[in-house]
């Protein structure tokens, strides 16, 4: 099971251009689909948990996911085979790019991926809103997010507080009720 839980990681990690955010749809092809390993809420939990962890995302799903299937042993598999394939492409690229970055074919390769990236991270973001049930009626919330991090400059740290409490709340709230608001 370490070698399955590494192999299926360092799979994931060679194909996915992006970061993390474009691992998403692969991990849970792999994971909670194909594998069946875990279910799909608690793997958007996991995805929930990853993104307020500091560090990498790719890795800390993968840590959790590791040590949710095998413990400390299968953490440390998912997180070796997640990012041993980014270490080495980006060690291949750092000794040879310099030779090559001048190349008209290669800059124009390069110009071509990152439209490619965008799109990896934006299907993810959407499925995950989906799976979150984000709707009409609290699609506010990322919007608002967004715009007090990216125009406003207000520390993601502090939006991330201000949810958890607030979410706190809303539970209380409605379980006094018996119903959600």
């Amino acid at each position: 099971m370490y070698f399955e839980l590494f192999s299926t990681f360092f799979r994931i990690g060679i194909f996915t251009l992006g970061g993390g955010y474009a691992m998403i749809p692969l991990i849970e092809a792999e994971v909670v689909e194909k594998r069946k390993w875990i279910d799909k809420q608690l793997f958007l939990d996991l995805i929930a948990v990853a993104q307020t962890c500091p560090g990498v995302f790719a890795i800390n799903i993968a840590t959790f996911i590791g040590y949710r299937l095998r413990g400390i042993r299968g953490a440390l598999c998912t997180t070796l085979g997640t990012a041993l394939p980014s270490l080495l492409i980006i060690l291949a690229i750092a000794m040879f790019f310099q030779n090559f970055q001048h190349i008209p074919w290669v800059a124009a390769m390069f110009a071509g991926i990152r439209p490619a990236v965008v799109a990896l991270m934006a299907v993810p973001t959407f499925n995950m809103a989906r799976k979150a049930q984000i709707g009409w009626t609290n699609c506010w919330i990322p919007v608002a997010t967004a715009i007090l991090i990216w125009l406003c400059g207000v520390n993601p740290i502090y939006i991330i507080l201000i949810a958890g409490v607030s979410g706190y709340i809303y539970h209380l709230l409605t379980k006094k009720k018996g119903k959600k608001i």
